[in-house]
């Protein structure tokens, strides 16, 4: 029986010594494990929420000083790990950051820089910087330092930690806009150690961009192209008019309702997010709306079909609607890549767009021999004659 559970017990051991390997050290560890090179010890450790992230941090009230150490994985070797205090708010914008990285000779470095904007630049901090280190091991950065507050007897801080995947010419670039990137905030008790999460504010701000992103990717994304569709397919058939014109007007109307909604949403995030710009999201949603606004007027100024204005009218219909169709697809690529949803999103979306160009594109084929075929006929029927009683074809004089 002993002989016969050696073998079990190798394939156990084996198997424990495979996974322990897949396991990296952010995940495998918690912080009350973590050990320094330098065999520095701090009163408080904290397992942060999100990216996988570490804070170890000494606070000495008399002097208000503030001993930390910020342990994160880069996405990539060559990227970066932020800490942050933010004196006036609890986001990104205002925050007063160490940002450790690789310069320009692959040694670690720590810099300070007031995020104002995601264009950041490096410059004073509101806090005093005694020292600062840097180091990266097994896929790992490490940020040491020791800060003076300017408030003494402060007893919380905001705080807010992030990660990017690399840098340019010495500049951090922009970090991942995951959940789990804009979820990496809280407040932290300097006194008692315990740190609290951002929290449901968070939480509702995430789920307004997605409200912003469905409604605008519904009216403006699918449902503008939907309407140029059945307006320039269903009007070939008599048997459609005029069912086809109400389902046009009912859906461009209705994606321009949900599309203003939409429009509104982001205004309004943009107003909260001062000094964070997306300004190709933006202009083209500008330009979207006001194209479109144009374009609802046109249902007033619809000339009669036999009117001599009407020609003129069917090039500025027509060419305010392929326009609108073409900003709106290109924006909600563009809000796509600013959420960055699950690929699931986009993929649904690129599929529904595939479905409709091969709708539109057999409609078209199917339209131009209905136009060919009807012109066929009109052309081997007499013009303006009659037929003679012997079933010869005559011209009036």
């Amino acid at each position: 029986m002993a002989s016969s559970s050696k073998p079990l017990l190798l394939i156990i051991s084996v198997a424990l010594l495979f996974f322990s390997l897949l396991i990296s050290p952010s995940q495998s560890a918690n912080c009350s494990s973590q050990t320094f090179s330098n065999n520095k010890l701090y009163t408080h450790c904290n397992d942060l929420p999100t990216l996988n992230s570490y804070l170890h941090y000494t606070y000495d009230s008399a002097q208000s000083t503030l001993s930390v150490a910020f342990i994160a994985p880069p996405p990539k070797s060559t990227g970066w790990i932020a800490w942050a205090i933010n004196p006036t708010g609890n986001g990104m914008l205002g925050a007063q950051s160490l940002i450790a990285f690789r310069n320009s000779t692959g040694e670690m470095t720590v810099k300070t820089y007031n995020i104002t904007t995601y264009a950041i630049q490096e410059s004073r901090v509101w806090f005093t910087v005694n020292e600062s280190t840097a180091e990266y091991s097994g896929g790992v950065m490490r940020l040491f330092a020791t800060l003076v507050l300017p408030e003494k007897g402060k007893t919380s801080v905001n705080h807010v930690w992030q990660v990017g995947a690399s840098v340019t010419n010495g500049v951090p670039d922009k970090h991942d806009f995951q959940p789990a990137n804009l979820n990496a905030k809280g407040t932290l008790d300097l006194l008692s150690g315990e740190t609290n999460s951002a929290g449901p504010s968070s939480d509702s701000r995430t789920k307004r961009k997605n409200i912003h992103g469905i409604l605008n990717g519904v009216s403006w994304g699918l449902m503008f192209p939907i309407g140029i569709i059945i307006a320039r397919y269903l009007r070939t058939f008599p048997s459609a008019d005029p069912v086809w014109f109400y389902l046009h007007a009912f859906c461009q109307v209705s994606a321009y309702v949900i599309g203003v909604v939409g429009w509104g949403t982001g205004l309004k995030l943009g107003s909260e997010s001062k000094g964070i710009q997306y300004s190709g999201h933006r202009n083209i949603g500008i330009a979207l709306f006001s194209v479109a606004s144009l374009q609802i007027f046109a249902l007033f100024l619809r000339p009669q079909k036999d009117h001599k204005f009407r020609f003129y009218w069917n090039i500025y219909h027509h060419g305010l609607g392929y326009t609108i169709a073409v900003l709106g697809v290109v924006n909600v690529f563009k809000g796509l890549a600013i959420l960055s949803p699950a690929k699931k999103w986009k993929s649904a979306y690129i599929i529904l767009l595939i479905v409709l160009g091969a709708i539109a594109l057999l409609l078209e084929g199917i339209t131009w021999v209905v136009i060919l075929r009807r012109k066929s006929r009109k052309s081997t029927k007499p013009y303006d004659g009659f037929t003679d009683g012997q079933g010869r074809q005559q011209l009036s004089s």
